[in-house]
């Protein structure tokens, strides 16, 4: 039982409850590690033990990457119980993981393995929800889409997407203004928290014309309205390939792409499709406007243009001129109810 070090500072009482869940019902071997190479140093010396990880979106996707990393991805299936605010678990919900505490340790106890797709792409990179890449055209907010549009985008540190924001525009936890999850406001929202959002928008768009008229701004700089973990504005046209068929090209510009491995059902979002692995991915297009979006199914997907960034799960890649990802069937198992 490998507990993350950020799900015992921010709910203790999830990691305790789900921690007497757990070795009430199996034995278990508790690691604390205090950092991602303490991290790693426990899951290497698993032994032949099961990994069942106590923690956000951001320690699977940490032990999913190392295993894979290994080669050992597809003989260690994993088991989480997740812990952290709804922003922070949302591709856990995705994936069909319970978020309650005792329900989830349950699980791990009771549940059934499944085979999960996920993507690589060719820096051997992964992704287990879903990728997207914003390329705004100027006519305002990217749709609602991607891999878990109900329950928000998320940032490098697992921050959702303010609904309506700007460019990928986030909350004040973003930004450092976190509260002390132990202290006595821990859980509660200020009545100015909508204003303060509503306020870093107006400055952001404000911010961006006279970064232009500054010349290039680094992507992600604060000059540029941007900041750590999010996918700056950008302005692109892209060659879109699936399966070698040529969904869109230069000579148009695209409001958005997503890829969803599992290859899902015309959109749908419920069950992800990772669940049901097929070996295909989901992919769609969307153009500006209110142009129908472009849908299909593929195995590889190509997207090659000017420098861009993509979102992979709960991390902002890029810039790169071209990416290709591969749906892998069943790379992984993953502990489910049954």
């Amino acid at each position: 039982m490998v507990i993350d070090p950020v799900a015992r500072r921010t709910d203790g009482e999830s990691v305790r409850i789900a921690k007497d869940v757990l070795c009430a019902g199996a034995g278990a071997k508790i690691c604390l590690p205090e950092g991602p190479a303490e991290f790693a140093q426990a899951l290497a010396r698993r032994g032949r033990r099961r990994p069942v990880l106590i923690g956000d979106d951001r320690a699977l996707l940490r032990a999913v990457e190392l295993l894979h990393k290994e080669r050992e991805l597809s003989g260690v299936p994993l088991s989480l119980v997740p812990v952290g605010p709804p922003e922070a678990v949302a591709l856990s919900r995705t994936l069909g993981v319970p978020t309650d505490a005792v329900a989830a340790a349950r699980t791990v106890l009771d549940g059934g393995e499944r085979p999960m797709d996920l993507l690589t792409d060719d820096s051997d990179g992964i992704v287990l929800g879903g990728l997207r890449i914003p390329c705004g055209d100027g006519d305002g907010p990217l749709p609602a889409y991607g891999p878990y549009a109900p329950h928000g985008a998320l940032g490098e540190r697992g921050v959702a997407a303010v609904p309506g924001a700007v460019n990928g525009d986030r909350g004040p936890e973003a930004d450092g203004e976190t509260e002390d999850p132990d202290g006595p406001g821990a859980g509660v929202r200020h009545w100015w928290e909508p204003a303060a959002r509503t306020a870093r928008t107006a400055l952001s768009l404000l911010a961006a014309p006279a970064a232009g008229r500054r010349g290039p701004v680094r992507p992600g700089a604060a000059g540029a309205g941007g900041r750590r973990g999010r996918v700056p504005a950008q302005r692109l046209r892209l060659r879109v390939e699936a399966d070698g068929a040529l969904l869109a090209d230069l000579d148009r510009p695209v409001r958005g792409v997503s890829v969803i491995p599992g290859g899902g059902d015309g959109g749908a979002v419920g069950a992800h499709p990772a669940v049901q692995p097929g070996g295909l991915a989901e992919v769609v297009v969307h153009w500006p406007g209110e142009e129908r979006p472009v849908r299909t199914r593929a195995r590889a997907v190509t997207v090659s243009g000017a420098d861009f960034h993509y979102r992979a799960d709960a991390l902002v890649g890029g810039p790169v001129r071209t990416r290709t990802w591969t749906v892998q069937a069943g790379a992984w198992r993953l502990q489910l109810p049954r």
